[in-house]
């Protein structure tokens, strides 16, 4: 039986390069994106080095929790699931709100991965041993704290709220790690490091996703950015691979694995008690698992 592979956003960037890696270690590979001429594109190099089913393009904006719960249907219909790959980001210049009316940095880094994972989770139990793979993020040291409603207080600097969404996220992961240990499901966090992408490409053109203090030092956090973020999308992909597909790995869960491919130490917050209670409350509130 074919061992299936969904990447979300992977239709450029670190995802287009993780299912590329992912359909020549022998996975079929389905890459989630919004953009269907993307998609396309992405298909035709990904069939380029495939070496057992033909990869797939499912169309779904991940900013809409209606269209992640389509997409966990379609998904889950096609049969279990050995690798799911939440590799969504975004990150704002400007404060936004989804359709449903959430921040969209928390919605898209957090909620709807959150959504996806759980609605496929039997999807997953139904392979043999299965994988998922949580891209996270350094910008997590920048993250505001609080996790008592979806938007902290104070103003909205594009960077604090991403590694705030990230953060959160991260702690789901450890969460559900020792929540299905023992299941034959494997929970890892994949940190890329930095890469260029649309999305740093965007965001770093803008003093404003930085709080006031840091805009004061703008030329050097810029640079430093930029040094952060200048490497090929396919050095980054390395982590999401590794934790993926490295056979080492079998039987262990929980860990987060850099930059480098080997396991990190994760930050003090990220394994808050009090910070997975506050996720996961905020999780279920705005996105309960049934609907009525």
């Amino acid at each position: 039986m074919e061992k299936r592979a969904v990447v979300t956003a992977g239709t450029g960037g670190i995802g287009l390069e993780t299912a590329l890696g992912l359909a020549a270690a022998g996975y079929a590979v389905t890459v989630v994106g919004r953009n269907a001429e993307r998609g396309a594109a992405a298909v035709e190099r990904i069939a380029a080095v495939a070496t057992a089913g033909n990869p797939v393009f499912a169309q779904a904006d991940l900013s809409s929790l209606g269209e992640t719960r389509a997409l966990a249907a379609r998904l889950a219909a096609a049969g279990p699931l050995a690798v799911l790959v939440n590799n969504v980001g975004a990150m704002y210049e400007q404060r936004q709100r989804t359709v449903d009316g959430i921040e969209a940095t928390f919605a898209v880094n957090h909620i709807s991965p959150y959504l996806l994972t759980e609605l496929l989770l039997e999807t997953l139990r139904a392979a043999d041993r299965s994988r998922i793979v949580n891209v996270s993020s350094s910008a997590i040291r920048a993250a505001k704290r609080s996790f008592d409603a979806v938007e902290p207080p104070g103003g909205y600097y594009g960077f604090h709220w991403y590694g705030r969404a990230e953060l959160a996220h991260l702690a789901y992961t450890f969460h559900l790690a020792e929540r299905l240990r023992g299941t034959g499901v494997s929970v890892f966090a994949a940190d890329p490091g930095g890469a260029a992408t649309t999305m740093t490409d965007r965001t770093m053109r803008s003093p404003t996703i930085v709080s006031p203090g840091l805009r004061l030092l703008w030329p050097l956090v810029r640079r430093t950015f930029e040094r952060a973020t200048s490497g090929p999308a396919a050095t980054a992909a390395r982590p999401s691979l590794f934790v993926a597909t490295e056979a080492s790995l079998e039987g262990k869960t929980g860990l987060l694995i850099g930059p480098d491919a080997r396991p990190a130490t994760p930050s003090r917050r990220s394994v808050s008690p009090q910070v997975v209670r506050d996720v996961l409350a905020l999780s279920r509130q705005w996105a309960p698992l049934t609907t009525t």
